[in-house]
């Protein structure tokens, strides 16, 4: 691959993140499940991508995220935030806030439609993205901190991009049934294994892959029993509501997700706006992700006692939380302002950019959405 050399510093990071993960394989008999490696390479204190002091968004970034492409998209959330914090509590709570522009734009769009938010709590793991997030909200005394989730919470809860970064079990389909991808060293580097799958494990694919057997020997796929099992947090948290979550990330019902010609899963790497599929490469300096499985996790979240409020593409949501009424409040005539973010608006809802391949979907307990938000639902597919 001809990807960009790292600093000297970021590279030594990186070689000792590997040693550990080496350590780490040796103490396990020779061989860890992906997930594990996962784990390691993104949240090891100081080393991983997202525990450690490089940058993660922007230019100097990995990626883009829709909040960073307008603050458009923050405002129309905000719209529908504010039809369920009616119904509940003013408090909101944020999962994995970047660089704090979303709760900037949410909480700037609210506090001018005259609601106030009396709380915004974010909980973020990375140590680099929380202090860019404690200079953009220096303004908002209402935000706090957390580093795990609260017992109990009513009002809204955000995720954007959060499930994609969650750590995933690879699995490989073999003539004597489903085999667990695992991370091995050979001759000094990382290597791939295979080996059976426990219960939980076999448990967690008969669920997700939908028609198994029509699958070909060597297909290779990802099942999400971590953000499972966040979707059951999600759900003890919010409890019987009043309050509603709402996640955006890329991904799809089960029965696209796991079909013929997707044979070798969706993992994806970034580093510094490259993306490519090896995930051995520079341990701690690149994103790993995975796409999301919808139906898995509106699955899990009714069955821990939520209510899938709704499901749809991020066109569908945006557009009937009202951002072409947004954007119009810019004159078109002001095309130095306008054209910027008509471009932005374009890349958010466009079935060829982010409107299709993103999607939201919506839980909660207790609460009903604006009537546009149900008229865009989806959750049929799932």
């Amino acid at each position: 691959m001809s990807l960009p050399e790292p600093a000297p510093d970021a590279l030594a990071a990186s070689h000792a993140l590997l040693q550990l993960i080496a350590d780490d394989i040796a103490r396990a008999g020779g061989a860890v499940p992906f997930a594990r490696f996962m784990e390691l390479a993104l949240y090891t204190p100081r080393l991983g991508y997202y525990s450690g002091g490089s940058a993660k968004l922007g230019a100097a970034g990995d990626f883009t995220t829709a909040p960073e492409l307008t603050a458009l998209f923050g405002a129309t959330i905000a719209r529908v935030a504010a039809a369920i914090i009616a119904q509940s509590a003013p408090a909101i709570l944020e999962f994995g806030a970047g660089t704090g522009k979303l709760a900037h734009d949410v909480l700037r769009s609210l506090a001018e439609a005259g609601i106030e938010v009396e709380h915004y709590f974010i909980v973020e793991l990375s140590g680099e993205l929380r202090q860019r997030q404690q200079q953009a909200l220096a303004a908002f005394p209402q935000v706090r901190w957390l580093d795990a989730l609260p017992e109990r919470f009513s009002g809204v809860v955000l995720a954007n991009e959060v499930l994609d970064a969650m750590p995933v079990e690879l699995v490989s389909k073999s003539a004597d049934g489903w085999q667990q991808v695992t991370v091995t060293i050979e001759d000094g580097r990382l290597a791939w294994g295979r080996q059976a799958p426990d219960a939980a494990l076999a448990a967690q694919i008969a669920r997700q892959v939908v028609d198994a057997d029509s699958l070909d020997i060597g297909y290779l796929t990802e099942v999400h029993p971590l953000a499972v099992g966040f979707m059951e947090a999600l759900a003890r948290m919010l409890g019987d509501g009043p309050g509603a979550a709402l996640l955006f990330d890329y991904g799809f019902p089960a029965h696209e997700y796991y079909v013929d010609d997707r044979t070798g899963g969706t993992l994806m790497c970034h580093y510094r706006h490259h993306a490519h599929t090896d995930p051995f490469y520079l341990p701690g300096l690149q994103d790993i992700t995975a796409h999301v499985d919808f139906t898995a996790m509106a699955l899990a979240a009714q069955d821990s006692g939520l209510d899938v409020l709704a499901f749809m593409t991020q066109a569908g949501f945006l557009i009937g939380g009202g951002i072409g009424e947004l954007l119009l409040r810019t004159d078109p005539q002001d095309a130095a302002r306008y054209l910027p973010q008509a471009s932005a608006v374009q890349k958010l809802v466009s079935p060829a950019e982010m409107g299709e391949l993103f999607k939201v979907l919506v839980v909660g307990k207790g609460v009903a959405l604006p009537p546009a938000i149900v008229a865009a639902d989806r959750s049929h597919r799932l």
